[in-house]
């Protein structure tokens, strides 16, 4: 006999390495030109979260997470003006997270306790830019601009398989794509605070993650049906 469905409500973690990028940086008011490099270096995240598992294919979580620190690398090249030198614009700084996820998940079948599945997720992400720098490299001009956050809509869609370690608790292995929308600079202002500038915008960060998950289901373990023998004389 089949053991009946044990489904209801569950509680995750996760942890993982984000691979992130950014389309491009908007730098109104900077001598600016042709981009040359742009990007962040990997980091990691974790994150908690709590679902309901409502049969055998579909479940949902809403979900938590905290983004570490992802180093910046970008600079852009100009060939300058009247009163101006070709040059190299140079960036710095790092840009963190916090996530917020309403998860989707269907699930693919399970084969000697392993399940594959997909999903997609909507929510927000709160994004902060640290420490930002531009140093124009030909007059070793230096400009700094201070942190700064704001919230936008994010959207991820998920790919991975989990393993049932005991009826109750399951270890994922997921790969993620997130969108986490725009994020931008303080005001921009030189080192020696004679002039300023407006902010640098980055549009449409993005991230491939991966990461190792761990959900705990509060349900009672299957259990077969135990009906009474009744011999017959």
């Amino acid at each position: 006999m089949a053991a009946p469905f044990a489904g209801g409500w569950y509680l995750r973690g996760d942890i993982g390495f984000s691979n992130q990028d950014v389309e491009r940086l908007d730098s109104p008011g900077l001598v600016g030109g042709t981009p040359r490099q742009k990007g962040f270096d990997s980091a990691p995240f974790g994150g908690v979260g709590v679902g309901y598992k409502f049969n055998d294919w579909i479940r949902a979580d809403i979900t938590g997470e905290y983004r570490g620190r992802a180093n910046l690398h970008a600079s852009d090249s100009y060939v300058g003006g009247p009163g101006f030198f070709p040059g190299v614009n140079e960036y710095s700084g790092s840009k963190s997270e916090w996530v917020g996820l309403a998860n989707v998940y269907f699930d693919l079948g399970t084969w000697n306790g392993f399940t594959p599945f997909v999903g997609g997720g909507v929510g927000f992400a709160h994004n902060t830019i640290h420490n930002f720098r531009d140093t124009n490299v030909p007059v070793l001009g230096v400009a700094f601009a201070p942190d700064h956050s704001e919230t936008n809509f994010a959207w991820a869609v998920h790919a991975g398989v989990s393993y049932a370690i005991t009826p109750n608790a399951s270890v994922e292995f997921a790969y993620r794509y997130i969108n986490l929308g725009d994020a931008r600079t303080g005001v921009i202002t030189t080192y020696d605070a004679t002039a300023s500038f407006p902010p640098i915008r980055f549009r449409n960060i993005d991230s491939h993650d991966f990461k190792v998950g761990f959900r705990w289901m509060f349900a009672d373990m299957p259990a077969y049906d135990q009906a009474p023998l009744i011999r017959k004389y």
